[in-house]
This record gives C-alpha cells, structure tokens and sequence, in this order.
C-alpha cells in the first residue's frame, strides 16, 4: 500500500520542508505541521508553485496538477473572450505555457508542445487553440508521457515492419528481413494495423511500471477503427470520455466550465470585496446599486502625441474672439 500511494516520496518532501522551514514551523509545531502537509496533499493543493520535478513525481501530483490548472483557468473557455463569434478564448501553445508556469514556475515546454501537437498535428504551433481542446490533449500527454513515450517506439517499429514483442536473433536471414521496406499500404500517411497496434499496448500496459490506460477502454476505442495514425491515436485518447472519467482528474467535457465549489468561494470572495468598498449613492438598477460612485474632475491624460499637442497650443495663441465665443 505504501509503495502503490507513493507514501515515502511524500514523507521524504515532508521532512525536507520541515528543516528547510524549521524556524517558522517551530512557532507552532511539527505536529500541526505535519497534519496541515498531508491534509495539503489529500485536497491536491500540495503541487501549487512546486518544482516541476516534484509535480510530475506521483500520479497523484499529476491529477491535482491538471486539476488545479482547470479550475484556476476554466474560464478562458467561457463566453467573451477574443473571438466572440466562437464564444471563447482562443490561445497559441506559449500562451498556454505561459498559463502553466503560473502554477509551475520550471514547466518544460517541451509538454507543452507535444500536447498542442495533438491538437494540431502538422499544422503551425503558433495556431490558436480553444481551452477544451489543449486542456484535454495535455491531460492525455502529462499525465500518461512514459507511456506515449513507448507507443511512440512502438509505432515506428511497426511502420518499418517490426513486430516490437518479437526479438529477433541476429542470423544471416535476420539482416535480409531489417533490409525489408515495408509494403506501400503502410506508408506513414496510412498509419499502421490497428488489431497489431493493440496487441503490442497490451503487451506493453502490462509490462510498465508507469501509469497506462485502462488496456479495456483502449480495445474498445480502437474497435471501429482498421488502420490508424500515431496522432490519430493520441487524439482519440484525448476526446474519449470513458478514458477521462478512468483518470479522474476532469469532469466530462459538457461539465469543463462547470465548478460550483469554485463559483461559490469566489462569490464569497466579492461580497467581501464589496463589504470593504466605501459606500456611495445608490442607483436604481440592481446590477450597479453595490458599487461605489465617485464624482472626480476629468483629468485629460498627459499621454498625447507630440504634433497633437503642438496642434493644440497653436490653437490656444488664436484670436481672443475665438476663444471668448467658445466659452459663452
């Protein structure tokens, strides 16, 4: 049990935030320190501006990791965003990184490419992307990497006609078979068998010691298909529902902009905000009655273009009669 809940990786980062803050823990003791630690872990809020070495170090860092993202940036998929005819925000994959190393200061990249080329395929990295399709594409790709990792090897060892669960003996035959180009119809455009594909991730699910997808979900999302692409795979991975509630970390894609315990702390947080406002006159509309009104002179921005205010004072040496009937 302790090995499977990764126990020791979390007693280890323990202690060693225990002695690297002794001096302000001592102030209220290891006890609660420790009970506050581990509480921490359990609500998934432990992986927050950690190093990237330690978010990835569990699969339960992973999840709250990809949890934490979704609830902290959720709404870049809502309504209003720079697209309004499409109703949300659209972002190129640094943007998204950018968003990544908010909570992850040493985020590599390197993830964060790989999970827009998912979404991509060939196409530019610098395109847009809604929030629903990077946030899925990276799930798939951070939280199961060691995994794709494999699959990927695997996948090219098929297009070179290799079976990857077959060692071969190096004999006089063996060379003349490496020399073989596999057939036309296993061009990489084409991708490869897919009933081949599956039999060598069931071989390899059962064989890692890493976090792999239910072996069951993968048989039944392939079923329908005969030949598949190795992004192809990776895309399907990403929208398959059944593979998402397997993991656990994100509601299901109907739900992506939906977090009631989320909405009512930030409700909680502007009723707060609003009772330390400095009260005003009210306003008949509802929507504006809690906000406060300050009456302040218009101040006229210092912040002009040279030749506008060489305009300006040009007019204001015109002739007194012009002025005195501006200001009647």
């Amino acid at each position: 049990f302790a090995a499977q809940r990764h126990v020791l990786t979390y007693m280890e980062d323990a202690v060693s935030q225990l002695l690297e803050n002794r001096e302000d823990i001592s102030q209220y003791g290891i006890a609660r320190f420790f009970t506050e630690y581990f509480n921490s872990v359990r609500q998934g809020t432990h992986i927050l501006f950690r190093e990237f070495s330690f978010v990835q170090a569990t699969p339960h860092n992973r999840a709250s990791f990809l949890r934490t993202f979704w609830r902290c940036f959720r709404t870049v998929g809502k309504n209003g965003g720079k697209y309004s005819s499409i109703c949300c925000y659209l972002l190129t994959a640094q943007e998204y990184h950018c968003l990544l190393q908010l909570l992850c200061p040493d985020f590599p990249m390197e993830l964060t490419q790989k999970a827009a080329r998912i979404v991509l395929m060939d196409d530019a990295m610098d395109c847009l992307m809604s929030f629903s399709d990077f946030l899925f594409a990276f799930q798939i790709q951070f939280y199961y990497s060691e995994f794709l990792e494999s699959v990927a090897a695997i996948y090219q060892d098929l297009l070179a006609g290799k079976n990857p669960n077959t060692v071969i003996v190096p004999t006089s035959s063996s060379g003349q078979h490496r020399q073989r180009q596999p057939p036309n119809d296993c061009s990489p455009l084409d991708g490869v068998e897919t009933s081949l594909f599956y039999q060598c991730l069931e071989s390899l699910c059962d064989r890692s010691k890493y976090s792999c997808p239910p072996s069951a979900l993968v048989k039944e999302m392939l079923s329908s298909a005969q030949r598949l692409t190795f992004y192809g795979f990776l895309m399907a991975l990403a929208k398959d529902q059944g593979i998402n509630r397997a993991l656990g970390a994100l509601p299901d894609k109907g739900d992506l902009f939906l977090d009631p315990a989320m909405d009512q702390e930030l409700e909680k947080l502007v009723a707060q905000v609003s009772g330390l406002s400095v009260s005003g006159p009210t306003s008949s509309s509802g929507d504006t009655a809690n906000l406060p009104v300050r009456n302040s002179p218009r101040i006229n921005s210092p912040w002009k273009p040279l030749h506008h205010r060489r305009k300006m004072d040009a007019e204001s040496e015109g002739s007194n009669e012009e002025t005195d009937s501006s200001e009647n």
